[in-house]
């Protein structure tokens, strides 16, 4: 790019942009690039099969002699889920992060065999220089304990990325550093980029502190089992259920992958204490019902997560009896909303009590600031440009409409997308250009190798089902032999609808007639002409639309 090396400064978004995951944010000086967060995005539904999303790392491979390193702002899988697969693409010469996400990446990176050693423990008081780049810190109040603001020092100004923060002045772990902000602010700030996840959300966030007491009312009223289902991610409040728990002589077992790692993880650091506290699913099944607080995975109605599996009755260890109190002490991620009811549904036709966070039950409180909260972050820091990122379009307009609000100028606000180059110089900041960035599908243990032609084709199958059209033909006349016999998977009854696929067969067997001497022999060009005739055929017939396969065999008479 023309601008690149000429002493201006560059701030790209690979992920983040447009969307509420997968958050990954590149700086640009000459010939220094660092990076801040490498996160994932769970698929949509539409997405069969997929178990993540990340970012497209080709600008990241074309230039990966420039970088100098990876900063994580906290340990949610949106900031850091992505790590293990961009090491296997581009060499990082290191990872700067706090101690609850460093554990966390350790943990990612060793599950995959990757021979990382470079990581680096961080907090607010560290300096990391380069020789365009200064990197420092600032404490934030997160659902996860280490969380930072990360200030860049560049020839062209100081940028400053809030990552997720909200302001609680009665929160679980830390506050907020407010002072440093104010200083930072104070000093001088060219560019903010600020969480934009709860911008349409008005007033200020919740206290944690509310839903402690909330869940405290709980436990005290309840004298039976219960199943707290929460985000595993969210350490505070599973700090204060285990806390909880230990004050009301209950034992904790834990269920889901996710959450035995998580908590692992913040028992071994210190951040929880689960001595004498939490115990195995065998030790739990010897205890009284007022005894036992099960925790586990599953708020959003994951099919495959624990409370899902206890709700239909799949569960291995766990089934529900009558005097059970399920508590979901989580907000629904947009677009769970079905799977959450379907979940909730199944629940009470087993005959238990279910509590969701509601006017009447704090029981959950957002880790991101509100309105009111994205406007002191505003007020603090004072920027002369201001760049919403993690979010939705949505929310980064809303976000950008109250910087307004506080009396920053429209044209100072630059609302990207994913690849967008914000180039910076001393006397302006603009919009110029784009890189490579997109959404890449990780499939199992297969990274970029399923594309969209793919996913077409698998909704096709969930939607449709599946037609193989086995088609034998002459090897020495080039002749099809008889009919073309048909196989179908989720498209309908072979038995009971017969006629209809005698129909299909010779439509699909005059295609291959009409067509094999007009395109020579040319197997694929047959193939082609032949799905067109018969999902043509099909679609008027059912108005369905199943993936068609076409076999040719080549039989010798």
């Amino acid at each position: 790019m023309k601008f690149f090396e000429n002493g201006n400064t560059q701030v790209i978004a690979l992920g983040g942009l447009g969307e509420v995951g997968k958050n990954m944010y590149v700086f640009v000086h000459n010939d220094e690039i660092i990076i801040i967060d490498s996160g994932v995005m769970f698929p949509k539904d539409e997405l069969l099969g997929i178990d993540y999303v990340i970012p497209d790392y080709t600008f990241l491979k074309e230039n990966e002699s420039k970088i100098k390193g990876l900063f994580i702002t906290h340990g949610h899988e949106d900031h850091i889920g992505g790590i293990p697969f961009l090491l296997q693409q581009v060499n990082i010469p290191a990872i700067y992060a706090p101690n609850q996400a460093a554990e966390l990446i350790k943990r990612k990176i060793e599950e995959r065999n990757i021979p990382f050693k470079n990581l680096k423990v961080i907090n607010e008081n560290d300096k990391i220089k380069f020789k365009h780049f200064e990197v420092e810190f600032f404490n934030t109040t997160h659902s996860i304990p280490d969380s930072l603001g990360i200030v860049i020092h560049t020839p062209n100004g100081v940028i400053v990325s809030t990552g997720d923060f909200k302001f609680d002045l009665t929160p679980i772990g830390p506050m907020s550093n407010i002072h440093k902000m104010a200083e930072i602010g104070k000093k001088g700030v060219k560019l903010l980029m600020s969480d934009s996840t709860n911008a349409l959300v008005e007033g200020f966030s919740k206290s944690e502190f509310k839903v402690d007491t909330a869940l405290g009312d709980i436990f005290a009223r309840h004298t039976g089992r219960l199943i707290i289902a929460t985000f595993a991610s969210n350490i505070y409040r599973l700090k204060h259920i285990i806390e909880t728990s230990k004050k009301n002589n209950r034992k904790v077992v834990l269920f889901g992958r996710s959450m035995e790692t998580n908590v692992t993880i913040a028992v071994e650091a210190g951040y929880i204490d689960g001595k004498d506290v939490i115990v195995s699913a065998d030790e739990a099944l010897k205890l009284k019902e007022n005894e036992i607080t099960i925790l586990c995975t599953g708020s959003q109605g994951e099919p495959l997560a624990a409370l899902s599996r206890i709700a239909n009755g799949t569960h291995k260890q766990i089934k529900l009896l009558p005097n059970d109190i399920v508590v979901f002490s989580s907000s629904a991620i947009p677009g769970n909303g079905a799977s959450i009811a379907r979940t909730i549904n199944q629940l009470y036709l087993k005959g238990v009590r279910v509590l969701t966070n509601t006017s009447l039950n704090d029981i959950h409180a957002s880790g991101h600031g509100n309105e009111e909260e994205l406007q002191l972050m505003l007020r603090l820091i004072k920027p002369e440009y201001f760049m919403p990122m993690h979010g939705e379009y949505r929310m980064l307009k809303k976000h950008g409409d109250l910087a307004i609000d506080c009396g920053m100028k429209k044209e100072n606000i630059f609302i990207m997308d994913n690849g967008d180059i914000l180039n910076i110089t001393k006397d302006s900041c603009k919009k110029e250009g784009t890189v490579t960035a997109g959404d890449v599908y990780v499939d199992g243990n297969r990274i970029g190798d399923i594309g969209g032609i793919v996913i077409r084709d698998r909704v096709l199958m969930a939607n449709d089902g599946i037609m193989v059209l086995i088609a034998n033909i002459n090897e020495d006349t080039k002749e099809l032999i008889g009919n073309v016999n048909i196989t179908t998977r989720g498209f309908v009854l072979v038995n009971e609808n017969e006629e209809l696929l005698s129909r299909i067969s010779n439509c699909a067997s005059d295609s291959i007639r009409k067509n094999i001497k007009a395109t020579k022999n040319n197997y694929n060009d047959l193939k082609t002409l032949l799905i067109q005739d018969v999902s043509h055929y099909v679609v008027s017939e059912t108005g369905r639309k199943p993936l068609i396969l076409p076999v040719f065999l080549e039989i010798k008479k």
